[in-house]
């Protein structure tokens, strides 16, 4: 590809600008993929801890609303008086160009909804238990989200750097190192004929 470039001076000073405009886009994506890179740990150690937690809350949460339908029978009809909480709100914050979610959930005190005569404390306590579940649920999908979009983000960078790098920038250095030879060796030619013609004279 190099020998279809003219070797002329104003195609060097082009290869050279782009050389360097290369190199420094080349250094940025790096440093935003190592920028990245650095968030995502910082999540995925989060995401570890929050998952076993939430494993082992559904065990205490189902085995509280199993006790609560043993005891009462199916709870169903008197889940269905407890309100829905749709107290979500989602704001977005900006790490490097990608939009990481921060979901916001507005925790209700916990009011009784429900008749006392239908119900035992064993279906309170099931009510309690996924109420904070729910919670723990919000933020275990905030973090799910945000390491999807940071992984996306670091594949795309590193595509792109990696074709800067080991593409781009090494047909460049090819292009100028063309170039650089054949003006050379053009300067050689015509100083060899100027020592032939001053002879002659």
């Amino acid at each position: 590809m190099s020998r279809k470039v003219i070797p002329t001076k104003g195609n060097l000073m082009r290869l050279n600008a782009r050389m360097k405009l290369a190199t420094k886009g080349y250094e940025l994506m790096d440093r935003k993929r190592n920028i990245l890179v650095r968030e995502m740990m910082s999540i995925l150690n989060e995401v570890k801890e929050l998952r076993k937690t939430i494993t082992t809350k559904f065990k205490t949460a189902y085995k509280a609303l199993q006790d609560a339908n043993i005891t009462l029978g199916i709870v169903s009809d008197i889940a269905k008086s407890i309100p829905v909480n749709d107290g979500l709100s989602i704001k977005y914050r900006s790490v490097m160009g990608v939009e990481i979610p921060k979901v916001t959930h507005e925790s209700e005190h916990i009011r009784l909804t429900y008749g006392f005569g239908a119900t035992n404390t064993k279906f309170d306590y099931a009510y309690k238990t996924l109420l904070e579940l729910r919670t723990m649920i919000v933020t275990l999908a905030e973090i799910d989200n945000a390491t999807y979009r940071l992984a996306n983000a670091i594949r795309k960078t590193r595509k792109r750097a990696n074709a800067l790098n080991q593409i781009v920038l090494p047909q460049l250095t090819t292009d100028i190192k063309f170039i650089k030879d054949t003006l050379e060796e053009r300067e050689r030619e015509a100083f060899s004929r100027q020592k032939m013609i001053k002879k002659h004279i």
